[in-house]
């Protein structure tokens, strides 16, 4: 993995995915005792971030194999990423999801006419259904994080941090990144080592499921005890990948971890102040620069909303619960 892959992922994305906004508020500066840039990624095509590694992933591939159709398995911001992508390019896809995933998220990938096969992620393995079903039909597997061209593709939003922090006379600031198999993180973290050295990315995951952290850590690849549960279903993922994480290890600082209570104050202060929708595991770097200032450095914290598609009794009661009405 190197820049020119970016950049050429940047090239391809061109016209196709949003430039999301770098916002600010006073509000926030002042909770987090420093200056927060937010990157609306929820702002993104499908939601999330997550189109922009589906559609880098499939714009590389040669047509040929590209129209014999693609498969993925996700539970729920890939799955509409390559779904969108996989219309737009007008082939067929198949994604794989999680029966506990949000039911928006579901009926969104089924909408954008991909086929959803259902799995119980606590007792079967998605990757193991993923192979038989692309074999047996001759499909593409499209990996949610553990794919160059899906790095490529998220670090073009890591390019644009760079661009626009620039423009803002920031160059020199800790990145907070929403962390699950580490794909956005190790993708932004590429772009920012050739594009803004004077910043370091940080990767944020919620307490249980911080793989990442406990791995940076360790020096070695660590697995959650759970593989399912949790409030922050985005990023619930077992283990960092064989691709992102020594990317991640050779440029990322230490992990940061947020309850699920502090996800949720993120949430409705991101609604209130920014107005913005944001998904429990969108919230969550967020979260750590708002709640946990004491473990960040520097006058300036940027941090991505990577998503923003969640149910509304989820959005709802972290409203009610956490917002200031």
């Amino acid at each position: 993995m190197d820049i020119q892959r970016i950049q050429a992922a940047a090239e391809r994305l061109k016209g196709h995915a949003r430039v999301t906004p770098l916002l600010s508020s006073p509000f926030l500066d002042e909770i987090a005792g420093r200056r927060v840039l937010v990157k609306a990624e929820c702002l993104q095509h499908t939601g999330s971030f997550k189109y922009r590694g589906a559609r880098s992933a499939l714009s590389a591939l040669p047509e040929a194999q590209r129209m014999s159709g693609v498969i993925a398995y996700s539970s729920g911001n890939h799955a509409q990423g390559v779904a969108l992508a996989a219309q737009q390019f007008g082939v067929s896809a198949v994604i794989i999801m999680p029966s506990d995933a949000p039911k928006m998220k579901i009926d969104n990938t089924r909408a954008l006419g991909a086929e959803v096969v259902l799995y119980d992620r606590a007792t079967e393995d998605r990757d193991a259904i993923g192979s038989r079903i692309a074999e047996d039909r001759g499909l593409t597997l499209i990996k949610p994080f553990d794919e160059p061209e899906v790095i490529a593709g998220q670090g073009t939003c890591g390019l644009e941090i760079a661009a626009q922090a620039a423009e803002m006379g920031v160059t020199e600031a800790e990145v907070i990144v929403c962390c699950g198999g580490g794909g956005l993180t190790s993708g932004i973290a590429l772009a920012l080592e050739s594009k803004a050295p004077g910043m370091r990315v940080r990767p944020a995951e919620p307490e249980n499921f911080d793989d990442v952290a406990r791995s940076l850590a360790s020096g070695r690849i660590e697995r959650n005890a759970a593989s399912a549960g949790g409030l922050c279903d985005a990023i619930v993922t077992p283990q960092p990948g064989n691709l992102t994480f020594p990317i991640m290890q050779r440029l990322c600082g230490p992990g940061l971890v947020v309850t699920d209570d502090e996800a949720q104050m993120a949430m409705a202060q991101a609604f209130a102040r920014l107005k913005l929708v944001a998904e429990p595991g969108g919230a969550v770097a967020l979260a750590a620069a708002l709640y946990h200032g004491d473990q960040i450095e520097g006058d300036t914290v940027i941090v991505t909303i990577s998503g923003g598609n969640v149910d509304r009794p989820v959005f709802l009661r972290a409203l009610e619960q956490f917002g200031e009405g």
